[in-house]
């Protein structure tokens, strides 16, 4: 996950998360997850609710601390693979990661790795050097280990990093490493999400903000 040897670090590193963010998985995992719900007679609303920007396992162990949170990632994966989900790229992605130079951008996600670059290839999107996962963390969001993990892989200081979340858990994640954050509004109301410096419907929104960031270094702020 870090960057290619011999090459300088860039001033300053966007990160994007990627569920509700560059990747459009919110119907589906819903489906996933309330099947699974429904096979441990669990409360679906309940379940979901602590899906979001988390790792798989830390869900099963917050909503069902009973069972086995690995035995259950494995029935999670086969229901992903049974019910057929389909996992569309947004499709303001293309352009935005398009005005980023190679190098500049990573990705911190609670997925795994091989599942997030099947995704963005199959979407025509660009897989980034740096891409810290759900296995490359001890603790998953809110957790910051994963935003500091990318940070470092790219030899960048924290402050000089800004992130694009779009749930509380990765807005706070990204909080607590000591960076800046852009809000989408895809998964989550502006309230919610009202601990990231902007909050804004889309990435098309979110595309002057990594301009005015990578251009002059000036963090997001709402637009007056």
């Amino acid at each position: 996950m870090n960057r290619r040897p011999g090459t300088e670090p860039p001033e300053r590193l966007v990160l994007f998360d990627v569920d509700g963010v560059l990747v459009d998985s919110h119907r589906a995992y819903r489906r996933v997850w309330d099947r699974w719900a429904r096979l441990h007679g669990l409360d679906a609303d309940v379940v979901w609710a602590a899906t979001h920007a988390r790792r798989p396992v830390e869900t099963v162990a917050e909503v069902a601390p009973e069972l086995d949170p690995g035995d259950e990632y494995l029935r999670l994966k086969s229901l992903v693979r049974e019910l057929g989900g389909v996992f569309p790229v947004f499709p303001d992605a293309a352009p935005v990661l398009a005005a980023l130079p190679p190098g500049s951008w990573g990705i911190v996600t609670s997925g795994e790795a091989s599942t997030v670059r099947a995704r963005l290839r199959a979407g025509g999107l660009p897989v980034p050097e740096i891409l810290v996962d759900g296995h490359a963390v001890r603790r998953g969001k809110p957790d910051p280990e994963g935003y500091l993990a990318a940070a470092s892989a790219a030899g960048v200081p924290a402050h000089r990093c800004l992130v694009v979340e779009d749930a509380p858990a990765g807005v706070q994640a990204a909080r607590r490493a000591g960076m800046h954050v852009v809000a989408v509004t895809t998964s989550h109301t502006p309230e919610q999400l009202a601990a990231a410096d902007v909050v804004v419907p889309g990435l098309s929104d979110v595309e002057p903000h990594l301009r005015a960031w990578r251009e002059h270094g000036r963090p997001p702020r709402p637009v007056e």
